[in-house]
């Protein structure tokens, strides 16, 4: 995968939330500790691109189990958060596909820590996507840095 933005940077727009976290929960069904996005930023259908992004907050469930004293996101919740990301997509934009779960990864590059107080940039630019299922290339960047990358491939629940 690429090593620059999936989606322009200028199309970001961090400071503008077009969906936040009750519009979110209209298609996403994870709730509680299991919720890892706070906002939807840009999302075109004509590019199939989305952008949004998860802010790290110290009071998340594994931050005191997940190497104390120097807590790093788990790479396994930067993929979660990559994947809540295309679903959320998919449902608001295609809403007759229904609940798109997470299906698979590919490619996966952890290439930066990510840790409590930093925000995470996921962005994601739709490969396919059919009746039952949907694959898509994303990233994660923190303070203009690629944290990670993989294809998500998200199937019909």
């Amino acid at each position: 995968m690429a090593a620059n933005p999936i989606v322009p940077s200028e199309l970001w727009k961090l400071d503008t939330v077009l969906f936040g976290p009750d519009e979110i929960r209209k298609f996403n069904q994870q709730r509680f500790e299991m919720e890892h996005l706070n906002a939807i930023t840009h999302l075109d259908p004509a590019t199939t691109e989305i952008v949004g992004y998860k802010d790290v907050a110290a009071d998340e469930f594994w931050v005191r189990g997940h190497i104390p004293g120097r807590p790093l996101l788990p790479g396994v919740i930067m993929l979660e958060a990559l994947a809540q990301l295309t679903s959320f997509y998919i449902g608001r934009t295609i809403p007759d596909i229904g609940f798109i779960g997470f299906g698979g990864v590919d490619a996966v590059r952890f290439r930066a820590s990510v840790v409590p107080g930093q925000r995470v940039v996921l962005l994601g630019k739709s490969v396919s996507i059919r009746s039952r299922m949907a694959v898509f290339d994303t990233q994660g960047w923190v303070d203009g840095k690629l944290a990670v990358e993989a294809r998500i491939t998200g199937v019909k629940i």
